[in-house]
């Protein structure tokens, strides 16, 4: 049984994993399992090259923001698992107790962080009833979103990126993983208000 199961390994997907991984030394974080669908190949980074992202160096490519992401992850956050090769189908269940079945195995989970792109159909059965057109995108694009509530889907379920109704843009995307992570950390912390800083001396 995981705690999180991440399914996309874009920029929100990463984003979240990393600031979860980076809670392993808080008390109520620490004994937590982490797992990240790394299936990617529709993300939309596959064609990008960022000049304006706060943090990255102008000219950098998708593709290798794409590698050195999951690289950082598995190095820097070792207990996180990565999870290849593998595309989700389905989601059900109930919060503390989903099933998410890929094209290869079945995978237990309290908590299922939705990051995948937000194209039209939506593809994973089971979240039907959530799919909504996009608010802020040209309907021409006819993206789709989930309904939410600053992320929550439903019980146990949250959505983070593009799918969570906010514009394409790198910048915003990470921001969305890190809030989705840092209210699953706060949920961990029995509500009390939780974030992950690295500081010098420390």
């Amino acid at each position: 049984m995981l705690d999180v199961l991440i399914i996309g390994a874009g920029v929100s997907g990463v984003s979240c994993a990393l600031i979860l991984g980076s809670a392993q030394n808080k008390s109520f974080a620490m004994d937590k399992k982490i797992a990240i669908v790394a299936h990617q190949k529709a993300s939309s980074l596959q064609n990008a090259i960022f000049n304006n992202a706060y943090g990255i160096p102008a000219g950098k490519l998708g593709t290798k923001l794409l590698e050195e992401s999951l690289a950082h992850l598995s190095k820097t956050y070792s207990h996180v698992k990565q999870i290849d090769g593998e595309k989700v189908l389905s989601i059900s269940g109930e919060a503390g107790n989903f099933i998410i079945t890929t094209n290869k195995h079945s995978h237990q989970a309290k908590i299922v962080v939705i990051a995948i792109g937000a194209g039209n159909p939506f593809t994973i059965e089971g979240l039907e009833n959530f799919v909504e057109p996009h608010m802020k995108m040209p309907a021409v694009k006819n993206r789709i979103q989930l309904k939410n509530d600053d992320h929550l889907v439903t019980e146990g379920i949250y959505v983070a990126g593009v799918l969570a109704g906010h514009r394409s843009q790198l910048s915003i995307a990470a921001g969305s993983g890190a809030a989705v992570a840092t209210d699953i950390l706060t949920l961990w912390n029995e509500g009390n208000h939780s974030m992950v800083h690295d500081a010098l001396g420390k």
